[in-house]
């Protein structure tokens, strides 16, 4: 009997309790995913909390024995909580999706989140979740394939969300190869685990099981000025090692959808905002040094156009495509939200002014007189735009937040968490700023 049988089974005797009823199993769940024959076992639920009864110990009621990865609470309100694996959990996407889950959720589900901790990976973003029974952290980076098959071995994984990727385009300008480590050979890692865990002996796969990746619009290319859009079934044609990686990784998910059958989806967002972007992004890099009265760095003449999407319609598209979307399709995701770079920054500048209070000494450092042109970046595309049609006619998500309402919550956010900032934009992230844009 393998281990996921035998999960089956303890599935199907735990879906029959209620409340301190008890029934006998000949099995028991060990830690780090192992189990064992060990005679006469009880199973009792107890104020939510899973026990066994083991007559080898002298009638004692025992906790769960279970692995460091392992739930508290594996099963809520009589069914098995369903176990999401979170990549990039600590990124600014990330977290903000793990905040919306249990803000939707609650005790219904459980995440595991494997975070590297680099640059952009931030526990302080996931201070509210920490302490909750049903979310684990496990630092690990993705390209560790012992690390992360560790981690489907010990838990039943019933659906993954795969952030973690290198993001920024000046940073892959500069060092490709990372990109290509972490968002290629990374996601091929996750992948295959995936699979593994997933893949039955005739080749399909377990019921229910999906792997969702999260992706960009930069995959499409540019955008001319005056019209068009990017739809699922635009050519992919990447300019940055950003963008080319990740359109490399993009293919992986297709292929193995095509070549397997792999229960999957890809998402393609355009540019998100919002609470717990790290401050090398064009809204909290302007929010950050406008309050602090330093220049304000605009790429080329300020006219590239982007789709804004705040991070919180992104995530709830991403639990959407979870529960709807078809397998092996592709949505778009976008908040018609587009703006040029310029347009953002006056619009920054503008919320700021309107939103500090009289006599705050910040008030006069806010200035368009800080708004500062630099050498446009390499390979700069133009213009980016998302039709988030199909996304909208098969499962019903539409953006719910404007830009000039989402900007305020996002200026109020970081009002709200100055110490975030300052703790954030210490050490190497100010050494690569300095590099960078001085």
């Amino acid at each position: 009997m393998d281990r996921h049988e035998l999960a089956d089974i303890n599935y199907k005797y735990k879906f029959m309790l209620k409340s301190c009823q008890v029934v006998a199993h000949p099995f028991s769940v060990l830690g780090r995913g192992r189990y064992k024959k060990c005679g006469y076992v009880s199973w009792d639920i107890d104020g939510g909390k899973i026990r066994r009864y083991d007559g080898k110990k002298n009638g004692r009621m025992l906790r769960l024995e279970k692995s460091r990865y392992a739930a508290e609470k594996p099963w809520y309100g009589g069914r098995r909580m369903r176990t999401y694996l979170v990549t990039g959990g600590a990124g600014f996407i990330g977290s903000n999706y793990i905040h919306y889950m249990f803000k939707k959720y609650g005790d219904e589900i459980r995440i595991i989140n494997v975070d590297a901790l680099t640059y952009a990976g931030n526990l302080e973003n996931l201070k509210g979740v920490e302490e909750r029974e049903n979310y684990i952290f496990v630092k690990a980076d993705i390209c560790d394939k012992e690390a992360i098959a560790k981690i489907f071995a010990e838990n039943d994984i019933d659906r993954v969300v795969h952030f973690a990727a290198e993001s920024h385009v000046d940073r892959s300008i500069r060092s490709p190869e990372v990109f290509v480590r972490t968002n290629v050979l990374g996601t091929a890692v996750m992948l295959n685990c995936a699979k593994d865990a997933w893949e039955l002996p005739d080749g399909t796969f377990r019921e229910g099981k999906k792997f969702l990746h999260v992706s960009t619009d930069e995959v499409y290319g540019s955008l001319e000025e005056d019209g068009g859009y990017f739809y699922e079934t635009t050519p992919y044609a990447p300019h940055s090692p950003y963008s080319a990686s990740k359109a490399s990784s993009d293919m992986l998910v297709k292929a193995y959808m095509d070549t397997y059958k792999f229960p999957a989806n890809i998402t393609n967002c355009s540019n998100n905002y919002g609470p717990y972007q790290f401050p090398e992004k064009l809204i909290p890099l302007i929010i950050n040094n406008a309050l602090q009265g330093k220049k304000l760095p605009v790429y080329g003449d300020g006219k590239n156009v982007r789709d804004w999407l705040y991070v919180e319609d992104h995530a709830k598209a991403i639990d959407m495509v979870q529960e709807k979307g078809r397998l092996f399709e592709t949505y778009n995701v976008g908040g018609h939200n587009e703006k040029q770079n310029i347009e953002i920054v006056n619009i920054i500048i503008e919320t700021l002014q309107e939103m500090l209070p009289e006599g705050d000494p910040r008030k006069s450092l806010v200035s368009k007189d800080l708004i500062t042109y630099v050498e446009d970046r390499k390979g700069h595309d133009r213009r980016y735009a998302i039709a988030p049609d199909k996304i909208k006619e098969e499962i019903g998500w539409e953006p719910e937040t404007m830009f000039k309402e989402g900007i305020k919550l996002t200026i109020q956010w970081f009002f709200e968490h100055e110490e975030w900032m300052k703790n954030v934009t210490s050490g190497d992230y100010m050494k690569y700023y300095e590099e960078m844009y001085q």
